[in-house]
């Protein structure tokens, strides 16, 4: 937790807006102590209302996100669970008339990501020409999403063989992207065409689309039971309702000091999405609830023990398998499906 001095000079962050009619608003100005638009989970920092004109001041009112706060000794503390971006506001009475201050803020987290790496247990066929976007077990079933248009498939494998059991083509015009299964329906998105689509677990057979709401793009999902978590490219992850398919709110994926937006296929274990970076040989550990990158496990040198050939591409595919407690990875157009254990360094 970081520690400030009262007496450290103010800046100016705040963004000012008027109520209704009055022009209240432009004697005033919401300062936060050192300029701070990036703060930690749990820090205390200082907060000022500046009157400029000198105004009466009947009473002030903060409101973080919508939801009151108070400030204690000119201290604001940020300790709600959702990490991210943050509204701060002060709703300011004076003889009768109102203004509302307004500032944008990053709340990061404590701690900084531990770092984890790799074993492999066993090793399995793959098929080479799989353009892999999502991985997820059920019922001890291997269900894979593949993309590239006239090209995207979902199918389900057999892990140890590397065969095909099932296996259904997208239409031309799309791009296949992440998938989940929850209740027996696989969930499918695509890429950008703002749609997504759902499959009977069993069959494969198509049961209906459905709409992207704000989310950008589609590229990966996960679930844990009840919500399912979508990520878009950007540092957001959304969690949809099962039900409707409508997204009902996101997370944003921070560090303890930075925004990272990177996460792409996903997998919900024990509260946790593990998250592939895209582009990096390397996976994010995210706390699903607060948006909190708490771990990034190196999977450096696994790419090394694939068949190497012209269309070989990135690690992508992270599937978790309850029932041997572990993990298992590949990458697009890899000959190599990859059974791992991760751990924490030590160091």
């Amino acid at each position: 937790m970081y520690k400030f001095k009262i007496s450290t000079a103010f800046s100016v962050l705040g963004l000012l807006l008027s109520c209704g009619e009055s022009d209240l608003s432009r004697n005033f100005s919401l300062e936060m102590e050192k300029g701070a638009k990036k703060i930690q989970q749990h820090q205390s920092i200082g907060v000022q209302l500046k009157n400029r004109a000198e105004l009466p001041v009947d009473s002030v009112f903060y409101f973080l996100d919508g939801n009151p706060v108070t400030l204690t000794a000119g201290k604001l503390t940020f300790s709600g669970p959702v990490l991210g971006t943050k509204h701060l506001q002060a709703h300011v009475f004076s003889e009768g008339q109102k203004a509302i201050l307004d500032t944008e803020i990053l709340v990061l987290a404590k701690e900084r990501p531990a770092l984890y790496t790799y074993e492999i247990l066993n090793s399995y066929p793959h098929d080479p020409k799989a353009f892999t976007q999502g991985l997820e077990f059920f019922r001890d079933t291997l269900y894979e999403s593949t993309g590239r248009r006239g090209a995207s498939t979902l199918r389900k494998v057999d892990y140890q063989t590397g065969k095909v059991l099932t296996s259904v083509a997208l239409d031309k015009q799309f791009f296949g992207e992440g998938l989940t299964v929850l209740n027996d329906t696989v969930y499918m998105l695509t890429w950008q065409s703002g749609t997504g689509f759902m499959f009977d677990a069993g069959t494969l057979r198509k049961l209906g689309s459905f709409e992207y709401g704000e989310s950008e793009e589609g590229w990966g999902l996960a679930n844990d039971g009840v919500r399912i978590y979508k990520s878009d490219g950007t540092q957001r992850i959304w969690t949809l309702d099962p039900g409707t398919l409508q997204e009902t709110g996101f997370v944003e994926t921070v560090t303890d000091n930075s925004v990272f937006n990177k996460a792409n296929e996903l997998e919900y274990v024990e509260g946790k999405l593990y998250a592939n970076v895209w582009q990096k040989e390397s996976m994010m550990i995210i706390d699903a609830r607060s948006g909190a990158i708490e771990g990034v496990v190196n999977f450096g040198g696994l790419k090394e023990k694939v068949g190497q050939h012209p269309d070989l591409d990135v690690f992508n595919g992270v599937a978790y398998h309850p029932g041997r407690n572990s993990f298992f990875v590949t990458g697009k157009n890899w000959d190599t499906l990859f059974e791992v254990r991760i751990f924490k360094k030590e160091g």
